[in-house]
């Protein structure tokens, strides 16, 4: 009855990570469920990279969108051999014992013929046939419920949050910086704190790789860029493809000079990347701090940073406030004398 209840209240989330920790919280109270954690798979230069999205700690499902939670590191597939196998055969399922008060169950997320989320249940007790049916179970409503939210939620060619999900990301953002900046009273909120960055990125000269290789051709970049920026930034950072070239980040808890270097990093990797056919293309990206300011008033701050960059060679990063004390784009707009369009 408990578990019936609990998969209604599983339902009733119009959210990806709440219906994560739902799922999770469900699978943890069942008798000797030792830990649960949601996966994150992510397809890297160096091979597969697997890291925790959602997980148990001291009683307690955070996930790397909580504020009580910290960047937990990432590994390489391959050091979970039961997994990686699991993921190469494209099977329901792994397990794998560590002894005999350790047993591990895999069920991978299988969206689109790809894996890019895995749950992980750990036991005391080795896994009966009867418990995995009930995993099993609880696991194919979360996934077909999960199939849903993506539809609605993710742009259907790359797979990134698209424009409409991007007010209540936006939002819930604002809500952390809140309570950080709380936290680093009685200190002003300078270049040093980590706080929250919002760029816009577009890849340089689009149009003539449609107009010289075609559209598909065109969707490829766009999907091996999509994937290069998967690759690029942590599971707390949300990626937006905005439409058409353009995309847009969310970066959390960095100082000015690391979300330079994050930013500058990715640029970099998109450089040096190796494009079928095309061989290079660059991206330029534009970036904003999100205090103190509305969406539309960041967003058309980041545009700015963004239209420099294109405007002055492309192929580069430039940081809107850096640009205003250096004069170049003239004296920072007020917030009531910004005009929507």
């Amino acid at each position: 009855m408990q578990i019936l209840q609990n998969l209604v209240e599983m339902t009733g989330h119009r959210d990806h990570v709440r219906l994560e920790v739902s799922v999770l919280s469900t699978m943890q109270q069942l008798p000797h469920v030792t830990n649960v954690r949601a996966l994150e798979l992510s397809e890297q230069a160096e091979g597969t990279l697997i890291r925790p999205r959602t997980w148990l700690q001291d009683g307690e499902i955070l996930s790397s969108d909580c504020e009580a939670s910290s960047d937990q590191r990432g590994q390489p597939l391959h050091t979970l051999p039961p997994l990686a196998e699991c993921i190469q055969q494209a099977r329901s399922s792994a397990r794998h014992s560590d002894g005999p008060h350790h047993h591990v169950l895999w069920l991978p997320v299988w969206m689109h013929n790809k894996a890019r989320t895995c749950l992980e249940i750990t036991q005391s007790r080795p896994f009966s046939t009867q418990r995995i049916e009930v995993l099993q179970g609880i696991f194919r409503v979360y996934q077909n419920y999960q199939s849903l939210l993506d539809y609605s939620e993710r742009d259907a060619l790359t797979g990134l949050l698209n424009r409409k999900t991007f007010d209540e990301q936006f939002i819930r953002f604002a809500s952390l910086e809140a309570n950080a900046s709380v936290a680093a009273a009685p200190h002003s909120l300078s270049d040093e704190v980590p706080q929250q960055w919002l760029a816009v990125v577009d890849i340089d000269h689009f149009k003539q790789v449609n107009d010289r290789f075609g559209h598909l051709f065109g969707d490829e970049v766009l999907i091996l860029v999509a994937n290069l920026l998967r690759a690029s930034f942590r599971t707390q950072d949300r990626i937006f493809r905005f439409g058409g070239e353009e995309f847009v980040i969310l970066l959390r808890a960095a100082s000015l000079k690391e979300a330079h270097q994050v930013f500058e990093r990715f640029r970099k990797t998109v450089e040096s990347h190796a494009f079928p056919q095309l061989g290079q293309i660059t991206v330029s990206l534009g970036f904003t701090s999100t205090r103190l300011c509305s969406p539309v008033e960041i967003l058309g701050q980041s545009d700015q940073a963004l239209y420099y960059a294109k405007q002055h060679g492309r192929n580069q990063v430039c940081h809107y406030e850096s640009l205003v004390a250096e004069g170049a784009l003239g004296h920072q707009v007020a917030h009531d004398d910004v005009e929507l369009f």
